[in-house]
């Protein structure tokens, strides 16, 4: 949608096809009759795609319209899940109750959605027992593969190894829908609306 002015060079002495402000159909008119009648009812005449001859205007409120689209598409974003990345760092010489426990909120992250960084430290020494690391590693995988799948294999960079993984579609929980803010009363002052 386009707005119009009055100077309009394009529509300027053409014939349009108008609708008012009710969504009623006015008929062919001019485009200067067509602005006529917008500026009477202090609204604007708006210029409606369409393929056919002649031009489709409409009389509305266009910062309005502007408005409710731009508040439709913020609230189209807000829905859309994003997935956020959840870091787990695991050690060679892990305890299995914190493994457990590591386990049990991947487990958590991957339902919710989230995807998951397992990242495997070497400190020191333990670069020498890399098959004892990628066994801790592997263990963790195994325990999560029922749920999820690694995006790629498991990498070193430097003293880590991390892979990613994200859930199976099938086990992915829905999130809920964030609750609607109440509508404020315009009417009522601050004292009123604490009275109430």
């Amino acid at each position: 949608m386009k707005q119009l002015r009055p100077g309009d060079r394009f529509l300027r002495g053409h014939q349009v096809r108008l609708i008012d402000q009710n969504n009623a159909q006015v008929g062919i008119v001019s485009f200067e009759t067509a602005m006529a009648r917008a500026q009477a009812v202090g609204l604007d005449l708006v210029l409606v795609p369409s393929k056919g001859e002649p031009q489709v205007t409409r009389i509305m409120d266009f910062g309005k319209y502007q408005f409710d689209e731009a508040k439709r598409a913020r609230e189209a974003r807000r829905a859309q899940a994003q997935p956020k990345l959840k870091e787990i760092k695991l050690h060679v010489n892990i305890d299995d109750n914190d493994f457990a426990v590591k386990v049990r909120k991947a487990r958590e992250f991957l339902t919710d959605g989230d995807k998951v960084r397992l990242l495997l430290i070497f400190r020191g020494r333990e670069m020498a027992y890399k098959d004892l690391g990628m066994e801790v590693l592997n263990r963790f995988l195994a325990e999560l593969a029922e749920i999820s799948t690694p995006d790629a294999p498991p990498r070193q960079l430097g003293k880590a190894v991390n892979v990613t993984l994200s859930v199976k579609p099938q086990f992915r929980k829905e999130r809920p829908a964030k609750p609607e803010k109440p509508a404020r009363d315009e009417k009522s002052t601050p004292e009123e609306a604490a009275a109430n």
